[in-house]
């Protein structure tokens, strides 16, 4: 072994032998900053996977947790914590002592971010909210939303997992990567579904992504739990007299749009999801249903109603006729036509306000 060489293996040894002969002991459990300043906000740290501790040090110290990269390199070297310190996004505050730092590294204590996936959110929709915490990125989350074969891969039978990133509260911290994200919101819908799940599609003689993308219509139409059994019945009525469903929300699914409102020239979009110009369901869901949506579709409401149209304060009116439909078109929604949406050509209209 060549001096030199031997000389590098001793110099973490070096290092500790002149931390304690300097007598720094009290410096390296003393708070990493001065403590007659104001106190700071926490300071966010991310450090990469495979992030050597030598980098690790570095990060800390341009990002002002610590004042010297020798002296937690020293500590780190002395309580034999240079191989155990883990990746992540920490919160450190300026109170925190070296030792603390080295601590919460060695024990992975990063941040965690409650995210709320709202019950309708499309995949798309999910994708933006959990960038704006940098937990994904959106493009990439998006491909793997679309790939049968990672849908497969965690568990879920059809073309792709819109639909099946089930609307929960959850807790997720950044590195763990779309794959792991997404694996857990599928975990979460295979946990949430009714236990005759199967047994109750079989029984409407639909398979199971037909009922999640049923589901995913009455959570786009549906604002109130107690008329989703109701829009629920609508749209099995339809299908089972062969009828055209005609759900707005179908027209402008996946369709780059600025208006939040559905016009009739969405209305006219061909897109293998509107359900305007292509008969009974669309190919998939539209988005990812919750749990009430998921058991409106299995349980639909023992009514003859083929119509609905909003009255403009959350709830709609239900009709079984064209007759009756037109009429509650004309009152609550200040016109129509007399075609069998109850819309005129320009009419403009909120989400779920007819099925026509």
């Amino acid at each position: 072994m060549t001096l030199s060489a031997r000389f590098r293996g001793m110099i973490p040894l070096l290092l500790a032998l002149l931390l304690t002969a300097a007598g720094v002991r009290t410096y390296l459990q003393s708070p990493s900053s001065v403590p007659s300043l104001p106190v700071a906000p926490p300071t966010i740290v991310y450090i990469q996977p495979k992030t050597g501790v030598q980098d690790i040090a570095r990060t800390l110290r341009d990002a002002g947790v610590i004042q010297h990269t020798w002296a937690l390199l020293g500590l780190a070297y002395v309580q034999g914590s240079l191989k155990r310190l883990q990746s992540g996004e920490y919160e450190f505050s300026s109170s925190m002592s070296l030792r603390e730092i080295l601590r919460k590294l060695e024990a992975g204590r990063v941040v965690t971010h409650q995210m709320t996936i709202p019950e309708g959110f499309t995949a798309q929709e999910i994708a933006k909210l959990l960038a704006s915490e940098r937990l994904v990125d959106p493009d990439r989350f998006g491909a793997l939303v679309r790939d049968p074969a990672f849908a497969a891969r965690v568990g879920v039978k059809a073309g792709g997992l819109e639909g099946y990133l089930f609307p929960d509260t959850y807790r997720l911290t950044r590195g763990m990567g779309e794959e792991e994200i997404l694996r857990i919101m599928a975990g979460r819908f295979r946990q949430a579904i009714p236990r005759d799940f199967l047994h109750e599609a079989a029984r409407l003689g639909m398979t199971p992504h037909a009922v999640v993308t049923l589901a995913s219509l009455i959570e786009k139409e549906a604002r109130l739990d107690s008329e989703r059994a109701l829009v629920s019945a609508v749209f099995h009525n339809r299908l089972r007299q062969r009828m055209p469903l005609r759900s707005d929300p179908t027209a402008v699914y996946m369709v780059p749009r600025k208006e939040r409102r559905i016009t009739a020239v969405d209305l006219q979009r061909k897109t293998p999801y509107n359900t305007y110009l292509v008969p009974g369901l669309p190919p998939g869901p539209i988005a990812n249903p919750g749990l009430a949506s998921l058991e409106a579709a299995l349980h639909p409401a023992p009514v003859n109603f083929l119509y609905f149209v909003a009255k403009n304060d959350g709830s709609h009116f239900f009709s079984r006729t064209l007759e009756q439909h037109q009429r509650a078109v004309r009152l609550y929604q200040g016109g129509g036509s007399g075609n069998e949406s109850g819309r005129s050509p320009s009419l403009m209209r909120p989400r779920g306000a007819a099925a026509g």
